[in-house]
């Protein structure tokens, strides 16, 4: 599906949110209004773009990105708009306007932390698109710019978490109506085609390598690197854990109420195609929580099998009976003797392996939680030390891939135990120059 398409199928008024015609001392009001700015507009970062300025008094003042191509896409929306988005193509330089309120991330992966730590640095509140960081020192440094810059919200793109039908499915898992829940099982299945051997080329015209690469040490251009396909290249990407499996995992661990794992295992690999792809097309990750609970997740990239129906979701378990979500914010609820207690469809029209958006119209939930948050009319429903413990089980899952070694988790922070080889793919190496610091 197209994303203007799509865009048309997940407006306000399908989202189920009413915009009021508020007066111009209430929500409406001048001083009410929330000014944004979007970096990388490619695909994703567009979409954020336009179904936010579809937000009642929520206006795109800025478009940043770095691809000739990228930028036509992202002022596609804003033709018509009474005030077009200025381009500045530098994040550095955009950082330093004073006329905007937050900045939306939706860069490649190794952008995402750094990118953040500018704009809070600079008075700016950030949403940013999972994962929060490259690597788990990222995320702990948003952490800390959370703690260091209070005023400034830092909400990470889980977009379940503002679900309505999901948060009260939480309250219920809590109050035990499957009683002691203790094991989450997840999922992902796509159909992923092979990305072929790149390459070397000139850098095409239309593309600022540079600031493309950024943070990341400098690497040769390929043909098959940009747009999509750095998602499959460590230095650039973080696999389909952080990619996908970000979503079920948030939901299992919230509904568990766990933290931290102490034990992480990894099996997998690239199975379905030889080419450049370095990370698992295939994986099945293994957290414990002491010997209480567990999460898994199976992600398979190049199959497209459905599990319980359906090509993601996550399963919920418990000693009086369980919990199954098919990809959005529907739940079934049955019994020790897996009779329906309870079923709650979803409402929204989407494909759960949509790369605009996996949920369609129910995002807008969250959209509209973040700027809420700014006005101070709402809580941010992820605020970032949550997010960074999810994207953390993600990081923990590749860290353990990569190895090859079962992993010894502190059950306070996360940290690898006893293991100074897995450890050292907790940060990497940056640009001189471009090192994120707060």
């Amino acid at each position: 599906m197209k994303r203007r398409d799509f865009i048309k199928n997940t407006s306000l008024a399908t989202a189920g949110i009413t915009i009021l015609n508020f007066p111009v001392f209430g929500k409406m009001a001048p001083s009410n209004k929330v000014i944004l700015a979007v970096m990388g507009v490619n695909s994703r970062g567009a979409y954020l773009a336009e179904c936010f300025s579809q937000l009642a008094n929520v206006e795109i003042a800025y478009i940043c990105d770095v691809e000739e191509k990228a930028i036509a896409n992202g002022m596609k929306p804003f033709v018509n708009a009474a005030r077009k988005p200025i381009v500045i193509k530098d994040i550095r330089e955009l950082v330093n306007k004073k006329d905007f309120d937050a900045l939306v991330v939706a860069t490649p992966d190794h952008w995402h932390a750094p990118a953040t730590i500018l704009g809070v640095t600079h008075g700016k509140h950030v949403y940013v698109e999972k994962p929060c960081g490259h690597n788990p020192y990222e995320g702990e440094l948003l952490v800390q710019a959370m703690k260091k810059y209070p005023k400034q919200l830092i909400q990470m793109g889980n977009q379940r978490r503002s679900m309505p039908n999901l948060i009260e499915a939480v309250k219920q898992v809590r109050e035990g109506i499957i009683g002691n829940a203790y094991f989450g099982k997840s999922w992902y299945a796509n159909n992923r085609k092979s990305i072929g051997t790149g390459k070397k080329i000139p850098v095409p015209a239309t593309l600022d390598f540079e600031l493309w690469q950024g943070p990341a040490p400098r690497r040769d251009y390929k043909d098959n690197l940009v747009h999509y396909n750095w998602h499959w290249f460590w230095h650039w990407g973080t696999s389909e854990t952080c990619n996908n499996a970000t979503h079920e995992l948030d939901m299992c661990r919230w509904f568990l109420d766990v933290d931290y794992p102490t034990k992480v295992t990894s099996a997998g690999g690239r199975y379905a195609y030889k080419d450049d792809w370095e990370t698992p097309d295939t994986q099945v990750a293994t957290f414990e929580f002491g010997n209480t609970k567990n999460i898994t997740w199976e992600g398979r990239s190049c199959n497209k099998y459905n599990v319980e129906g359906a090509s993601r979701g996550f399963v919920i378990y418990g000693d009086k009976g369980t919990l199954v979500n098919k990809g959005n914010d529907d739940y079934t609820l049955y019994d020790a003797d897996n009779k329906l207690i309870k079923e709650v469809k979803t409402g929204a029209n989407n494909d759960g392996t949509n790369t605009v958006s996996a949920t369609g119209n129910l995002d807008f939930f969250h959209f509209n939680n973040f700027v809420d948050s700014i006005r101070g009319n709402a809580t941010i429903t992820s605020p970032i030390d949550e997010g960074h413990k999810s994207i953390l089980l993600c990081h923990l899952a590749n860290i353990a891939q990569r190895t090859g070694r079962t992993l010894h988790c502190n059950p306070k922070n996360g940290y690898i135990l006893n293991d100074p080889g897995a450890m050292k793919l907790w940060r990497r190496d940056y640009e001189k120059g471009w090192e994120p610091k707060l």
